[in-house]
Formats: C-alpha cells, structure tokens, sequence
C-alpha cells in the first residue's frame, strides 16, 4: 500500500470526527455548567464568549465530516452538504466568532487588571484599539476569502491570509504586556484568582508567536503569495466572474479521497485547525476573567 492511494484517507477522516465529537461533548458539558457573575456586564460577557464558542465548535464538527477545499471544490462526500460556498458561509461565522473570542476576552483582562501609570499614547492604543483590530481584520478577511472561492482567484485568498496574520501581529504587544502583568502579580491569593488570566496570556502570547510565525516565514511566501504569484503568470486555474461563478461555487461538488488531491499541506492545517483552534475555542467560551471575591 503506497500513500499516494485512497487507503489512509478514511482512518484520517475518523480520527478528524471522533476528535470533534469530543469537542462538542466538552462544549455541551461547559454550557450545561456555566454559572454566571452577579456582576451584568461579566456576565453578559461570559454568555457572549460561549455562543462564540459554541459555534466555532459546531462549525468545526461539520467541516470535520464535510472536508472540503476551496480553490478546486474538492470535497469528500459528493452531497450538497459538502458544497464548498456553503461551507465558507458557515466558516464566516465560525471565524469570525475565533476572533471575537480572543477580542471580548483581552478586554476583559484589560477591565480585570488595567494598566498602570500607563501616559504613552502607543501603550494607550495597544490596550484600547488593538482588541478591536484583530476582529476588524478577520471579518474584512472573509469577503476576500468568499470572493476568492467564487472567483477562483488565489490573490485574494491571499490577502485574507495576509489579514489574518496583520490581526494577530496587532495583538501581540498587548498579548505579551497582560502576560507581564500577569507575572508581576506574587500574592498567592491574587493569583488564585486570576488563574484563568495566566492561562489565557500565555496561551495568547503562544498562538500569536507560533501563528505569526509560520505566516510570515512559510504560509504567506511560500504558498499563499507563491500560488497567487504563479495564477497571475499562468492564468491558471482560470479566474470566473459573473453570476455562474456564484452558482457553480454552491452546485459544484468534486468529490474525490486521493491523497494527491489533498496534499500534506491541507491534511497538516486541517488537523491543525479542527483540533487546536477549536481547542482554543472551548477554553476561551469558559470566558477567561478574574474570579469573584
């Protein structure tokens, strides 16, 4: 049996779904616990990270099962429900839900544990604005990257890609400045209580590093700008337009298990995003924040 076969493709798809109807045991068992602060503004702050979280982790439940690929529509059941245009709709809310997570919640540590003796408009602009970028920068990546689908054109899937990494380029100071304040924090009682905000800080400093990284020293270069590079000089795949662009995004449904279809690149970041983001998902719907006295 050579790799380049069929036979490595349904223990993969299985391992993919039973991971992520773990993940939606975990998610219903947090939502059936949640208890909220007696504090309105937190807890309407808690009950908005868990529905962010609850459908990032539906949505990835079913990209789980209804695998697909957006440039060539490749897709792993010939079914509707596996329709490449269909799915960007429901990933639209899921990623835009990722980036409201990790918003509302660095706000929220901002609220917790405010900067001090903080008189540089740099530093003001960090903790105030930034939170708000990286959302800006991710809901403005999905127009690009559903017009990229329908338009099969790798330049603006590229530039969603390139959002994506802008957004957490631009949380990363504040990222590392609540880590630090965090840190600085030694009374054991205090650090009882922001327990959760030391696991958020450094899971955050973590993500934006690593993210930020392989964007910008392989994701970007070597394979979102390459690929939009070499459209531009070959024409190929063809760039649509016009309304059949649309309906061909929603009907067209190329199913195949190939490997070769697949790459390693799309099994790498798929089994990386359907289990760490979501991961991350169903940590930050717990609402990171300082415990109540």
């Amino acid at each position: 049996m050579e790799f380049t076969d069929t036979a490595w493709a349904w223990p993969w798809w299985a391992v993919m779904v039973v991971i992520n109807a773990l993940n939606l045991t975990i998610a219903a068992v947090i939502i059936k616990r949640a208890t909220y602060s007696t504090d309105l503004a937190t807890a309407a702050y808690q009950k908005r990270m868990l529905i962010m979280g609850t459908i990032f982790v539906i949505v990835g439940a079913y990209r789980s099962v209804f695998v697909s690929r957006y440039l060539n529509q490749m897709a792993w059941f010939d079914h509707f429900a596996n329709s490449a245009l269909l799915i960007r709709m429901f990933a639209f809310c899921a990623e835009l839900s990722f980036a409201g997570l990790f918003s509302l919640a660095l706000l929220q540590i901002n609220k917790d544990l405010p900067q001090k003796n903080s008189s540089s408009g740099l530093i003001s602009f960090i903790n105030t604005k930034s939170p708000y970028c990286v959302f800006i920068c991710i809901f403005i990546a999905q127009f690009f990257a559903t017009s990229g689908l329908i338009f099969k054109n790798n330049t603006l899937f590229a530039i969603e890609e390139t959002l994506w990494t802008i957004g957490f380029l631009s949380i990363m100071p504040l990222a590392v400045m609540q880590l630090r304040r965090v840190l600085a924090i030694s009374d054991q009682v205090e650090k009882q209580k922001i327990k959760m905000l030391a696991s958020f800080t450094k899971l955050t400093t973590a993500w934006c590093v690593i993210y930020c990284s392989y964007g910008l020293f392989y994701h970007l270069p070597f394979e979102n700008w390459a690929a939009a590079i070499n459209q531009m000089e070959t024409g190929l795949p063809a760039i649509k337009s016009g309304f059949n662009a649309v309906t061909d995004a929603f009907t067209i449904v190329n199913e195949t298990k190939q490997y070769g279809n697949w790459g390693i690149g799309f099994l790498v970041w798929h089994s990386c995003y359907f289990s760490v983001c979501v991961w991350i998902a169903i940590f930050l719907m717990r609402g990171p924040r300082q415990l109540e006295r």
